[in-house]
């Protein structure tokens, strides 16, 4: 199966960021690629949170959303739009994933269930809790072109229970849209991709945003397809633009049968005292 990754630089323009977005659809389309996935963030990037909540819409008005689900429409390809910052109904944003089908229907949605609150050695500070609610639901979306697809977003990847429900719902492949930091992007990006894919033995991809944005925030990129042997199908680098990959279902029977983690997992008991 024939996919691509769009690895965004995305700005504070979320309609200079659809139209980016319908590009990458239409030459994902005419690439043969039977799926698009694109990172986290796609719509808008922006720490500014006035800024920000001024331009955030709801998910029934948001014109990103709309554009692309008009572009794969047109174009005939799904696409896992790795996430959006939309309106709630808490007053907060969402950071909401979506699964588009080639005819430009909204097969699934993924809010992001872990929000990353921290004070950095740098003397950042992040505080997603502030401007987003967390989501409280677990997604396995069947029906892709690439069969069951788990849904997450980015600061999920340092979860593995979450992978492992995924995996036990049934998820053959599971998306991870990022935007990573640099420092932590080059510390633990592709280590925590490839142990995830190992552990729930099957297909990692995750689509990043990379590069300097206009809100001045960097990110590490490196868009990248782990199988479930842990070995690299695809990495990019820090630019952003658009790569294809082959992703071969039958790898996750293979290996599997060679160390049958799944069928060995059992309840953990309670930690004596």
């Amino acid at each position: 199966m024939r996919i691509a990754i769009y690895q965004a630089q995305s700005g504070i323009d979320p309609a200079a960021n659809a139209e980016r977005l319908v590009g990458a659809i239409r030459e994902a389309a005419a690439g043969e690629a039977a799926m698009l996935f694109t990172p986290e963030m796609s719509g808008m990037l922006d720490r500014d949170r006035e800024r920000a909540l001024g331009k955030a819409q709801a998910e029934r008005d948001d014109n990103v959303l709309k554009a692309v689900r008009d572009a794969a429409r047109e174009a005939g390809i799904w696409v896992h739009l790795g996430s959006l910052a939309l309106k709630g109904e808490s007053g907060k944003l969402v950071n909401r994933g979506f699964v588009i089908d080639d005819e430009g229907e909204v097969r699934a949605r993924y809010d992001k269930i872990h929000l990353f609150d921290v004070d950095l050695p740098t003397g950042e500070s992040w505080r997603e809790s502030a401007m987003y609610e967390a989501g409280e639901q677990a997604v396995v979306v069947d029906g892709t072109p690439l069969g069951k697809l788990g849904l997450t977003i980015c600061y999920d990847l340092r979860f593995p229970e979450l992978f492992q429900r995924l995996s036990n719902a049934g998820a053959e492949v599971i998306a991870v849209p990022a935007a990573f930091t640099v420092p932590t992007g080059r510390a633990h990006w592709q280590v925590l991709m490839r142990a995830r894919a190992i552990e729930a033995e099957l297909f990692i991809v995750a689509a990043a945003q990379a590069g300097r944005h206009e809100d001045g925030r960097e990110t590490y990129g490196h868009s990248l397809i782990a199988d479930p042997w842990g070995e690299l199908v695809l990495e990019m680098g820090g630019e952003p633009g658009l790569a294809f990959a082959e992703i071969d279902l039958g790898r996750i029977a293979d290996v599997r049968s060679r160390i049958p983690v799944l069928q060995h997992r059992r309840a953990i008991p309670p930690v004596a005292n």
